[in-house]
């Protein structure tokens, strides 16, 4: 993350884009939204530096606070025909530039890397060791062969699990660092949670991540640690998605309608592990009973999308893609849905809805888990 001269400014990530006939540089950053400014790019490009004006919008969804997500654009021309770096400069900036970020994407594979990518933003705080290996090991299950994760800090237990991962080639690291800078807030709220930018930067972590794995991964996933996306009537998200397609068409992401599942309701005891006791966490297997959703209430739904598809996403969908109409479609609950497992409180008198659907995914989860926690030291084989 670099902060851009004297302004309030901070550019996270550069990459090329190929989708709109010309070629262009989009930049995601964070930035001060009541600054009037002009920016200017600098390409280098075989050696030397190539400076043309550079375009910018600020996405909607700031929330009120005082800094928001913004993409910034720089259209290349020839004679600069595949920059290796950009730097973002205040147009009328002209003394010699070092803050140089290097333009990904530059090539655009024959065949993506990866077939399902999350996006998880953003990691802070974190000590929920069982949580975080069942939830790795899930999304291994459904098809996921990446995952990236934002961080902010964790404790040494975790860091040695997310170790374990990255050595693997699973997970992939982002630092997220903007605190360091600007006061994040812990709320999506501005009356009721201080600070300049809408939770932790959520919002640009996922914008950036979009843009990171646009041409690496066929599709990508935003959705948090303690959600999963579990079809109904398949496996696998390798086998849901087709199906989907077929049904939705190709021009859209999927919603997936958020069920929540609290660690405060009755545990089931069925799939409990003693030889996980010990380890810093919470057994989801052990919550299988879901607050009913109200229809007349926001359902704090997340999306898959092909990344080529999104021009601006959000917290819960997305704000712009590249088609006219609607972005994203809502899945039929009876065909997948999401489960939500995290530690809340409900009114006494709710009646809570069994699912044990999770539990299908149980005799292949356990060892799963359990190998990679033997592995990292906190149990024993």
């Amino acid at each position: 993350m670099i902060k851009v001269g004297n302004l309030n400014t901070y550019v996270i990530g550069s990459y090329m884009d190929y989708r709109f006939g010309e070629k262009q540089i989009r930049t995601i950053a964070i930035v001060l939204r009541k600054e009037q400014v002009k920016y200017s790019c600098v390409m280098c490009c075989e050696g030397r530096n190539v400076t043309s004006p550079a375009e910018y919008t600020i996405h909607s969804d700031h929330f009120g606070f005082e800094y928001g997500t913004a993409t910034i654009t720089c259209h290349i021309n020839s004679p600069c025909l595949i920059p290796t770096h950009v730097a973002i400069t205040a147009r009328e900036i002209s003394e010699s530039i070092t803050s140089f970020l290097p333009v990904t994407n530059r090539d655009v594979p024959a065949v993506f890397p990866y077939e399902f990518t999350i996006c998880i933003s953003v990691m802070y705080d974190y000590n929920n060791v069982l949580n975080l290996v069942e939830s790795m090991e899930m999304f291994r299950l459904l098809g996921a062969q990446r995952v990236a994760i934002y961080k902010t800090n964790c404790d040494s237990d975790t860091q040695k699990v997310l170790d374990y991962y990255v050595k693997r080639g699973f997970v992939e690291i982002i630092p997220w660092t903007i605190k360091e800078h600007i006061k994040v807030s812990s709320g999506w709220r501005k009356d009721l949670s201080s600070g300049q930018l809408h939770y932790y930067g959520q919002i640009p972590a996922l914008n950036d991540c979009i843009y990171r794995y646009m041409y690496q991964s066929h599709y990508v996933a935003l959705h948090d640690l303690d959600e999963l996306i579990l079809p109904l009537k398949a496996k696998t998200w390798t086998e849901l998605l087709p199906e989907l397609e077929k049904m939705y068409g190709t021009t859209v992401g999927f919603e997936f309608e958020n069920n929540a599942f609290p660690f405060t309701a009755k545990a089931h005891t069925d799939y409990e592990q003693d030889k996980w006791k010990n380890v810093p966490g919470t057994n989801i297997l052990n919550y299988i009973e879901r607050v009913p959703n109200d229809p007349k209430a926001f359902n704090n739904y997340k999306v898959i999308v092909s990344p080529r598809l999104a021009l601006k996403a959000t917290v819960h969908g997305l704000l712009e893609t590249l088609n006219p109409g609607p972005s994203t479609v809502r899945v039929s609950n009876s065909i997948a849905r999401m489960y939500h497992s995290k530690y809340f409180e409900y009114p006494q008198n709710t009646n809570l809805i069994r699912d044990d659907h999770l539990w299908d995914y149980a005799k292949d989860l356990i060892p799963a888990v359990s190998k990679v926690l033997q592995d990292c030291g906190f149990i024993e084989a």
